[in-house]
């Protein structure tokens, strides 16, 4: 075991660190120049889109359909969660306060790639049985037909979220509740899966139903949590960005190699928490009926600023302030200490809050998780026995998360979670004449008024577009 445990470190490390990065942002400042920055230059109508996402549009086509916040919900499901809370704060041990502003960086960039997935997600979806469904595994498919990368695509996701991040979610869970309120491991997993099975069996009009609850809901306790350490310790927070920027670009650091090290980590973490290119998000993304494609490419790119330049920033700020990440801490434990010093030392409030918190994240992680397996397996084929015996072995696998060590598994997500992100990559970028075409589409369609995409828009894949009217 500790043989394999090595080996898949290596590629991991290999494929994350001298593959991925690069590629990573590659790709994010090839759509930030192509699309003319859309991120940045459409950032008001990310806004106004989501304040209009609970409706659907008028001419729809489908009887049973989820809104566009519904799927932002369920997008923003998967991506807040252990990331946020433990991933920012191992950033911040291992590349030191400088990862913070790659974590910026990415997201910033990063924006640019997770709008592409996402109206490419819309532009190729199909009508399932109770909504849309689509993501990376149709668009490859249906955009450049080949079956074997897209079967390729659906397999690795389905590792990765339904059974590998899962199992590391439900841990964080397990491991939280016992540390902060004694509770049985064994009673927690039976609980968690129980509650897990309930849940996925519902379908994705529940999950997203469930989601739109709970994810707002934690997300703003949690922000207003980090306002009110950041305005207790005010006057810490000029030092707090000078040391970002400091340890991100200072000539000292850089000559030590330290800024590196901030680089790397800063970029993995930023990944791993907002998931912008990585192909899980656009499966989410496509479930939402709206009137034009590029509508909900915008609003997903909003959902990595909410994660990323939002609630991870709000971790950051509380471990940096508290100056907690000196003492040799790492993961939700420092996170845990770090609410605990910035609300004045004496509570125990961090350890209680990050508790709740996590459970509330990880367990809408596991959800959002699990459905971007089961949209994949319906893609490889379409059989509710195989759902069943999905959701059957997705909660066992809650239950043994919860009560096992994971490094090995966590370091198999790695290697399947950077496959993945290299197939979809590559076919965004395959795809990419589709992106900007929706985009200019939609740009000139705006000056006029709402946009209604049609599969006389682009010519050549309408036979391949049939959800959009004619």
């Amino acid at each position: 075991m500790e043989t394999l445990q090595n080996l898949a470190t290596t590629i991991a490390s290999a494929l994350s660190d001298y593959t991925l990065v690069p590629l990573l942002l590659a790709v994010a400042l090839y759509f930030t120049v192509a699309t003319r920055g859309v991120q940045f230059r459409m950032a008001g109508e990310m806004l106004r889109l989501l304040m209009q996402s609970g409706k659907r549009p008028v001419n729809s086509a489908h009887h049973s359909t989820v809104s566009s916040f519904q799927a932002f919900a369920v997008s923003i499901a998967s991506r807040v969660g252990t990331g946020n809370l433990a991933g920012v704060a191992s950033a911040i041990a291992i590349g030191g306060p400088g990862a913070v502003f790659w974590m910026w960086v990415i997201a910033v960039l990063g924006a640019s790639s997770a709008f592409a997935e996402s109206t490419l997600a819309q532009l190729f979806k199909i009508k399932g049985k109770r909504s849309y469904m689509g993501g990376p595994a149709y668009y490859i498919l249906k955009g450049l037909h080949n079956r074997k990368w897209a079967v390729t695509f659906a397999i690795l996701i389905t590792l990765t979220f339904g059974f590998a991040f899962n199992s590391v979610q439900s841990n964080t869970i397990t491991g939280a509740l016992h540390t902060s309120f004694g509770f049985d491991p064994i009673w927690v997993a039976v609980a968690l899966s129980i509650l897990t099975f309930i849940i996925i069996c519902g379908g994705i009009r529940r999950i997203s139903r469930f989601s739109e609850i709970i994810v707002p809901v934690m997300a703003i306790a949690y922000i207003i949590l980090a306002l009110v350490i950041v305005i207790m310790n005010i006057h810490r927070l000029p030092e707090v960005l000078d040391l970002i920027i400091e340890n991100a670009l200072g000539f000292n650091q850089a000559l030590g190699g330290t800024v590196g090290t901030a680089l790397i980590m800063g970029i993995k973490r930023g990944l791993f928490s907002n998931e912008a290119g990585e192909g899980s998000t656009p499966n989410a993304a496509a479930t939402a009926d709206v009137s034009h494609p590029v509508k909900q490419g915008l609003i997903q790119a909003l959902g990595v600023y909410t994660d990323t330049l939002i609630i991870c920033t709000c971790t950051a700020f509380i471990i940096l302030c508290s100056g907690m990440y000196l003492e040799g801490h790492d993961g939700i434990i420092l996170t845990q200490h770090a609410i605990d010093t910035g609300l004045g030392g004496n509570t125990s409030i961090g350890s209680t809050f990050v508790s709740i918190a996590i459970f509330f994240f990880a367990f809408t992680s596991i959800v959002a998780n699990y459905y971007y397996g089961e949209t994949n397996l319906r893609f490889i084929h379409d059989d509710n026995r195989i759902i069943l015996i999905y959701r059957l072995l997705v909660t066992a696998i809650v239950f043994w998360g919860s009560v096992s060590a994971l490094d090995l598994v966590w370091t198999f997500a790695d290697v399947t979670m950077a496959l993945m992100t290299l197939c979809n990559l590559a076919a965004i970028i395959a795809l990419r004449r589709y992106v900007l075409l929706c985009l200019a589409d939609y740009r000139q369609q705006r000056r006029l008024g709402d946009p209604i995409y049609r599969r006389s828009t682009i010519p050549q894949i309408a036979a391949e577009t049939t959800c959009w009217p004619e």
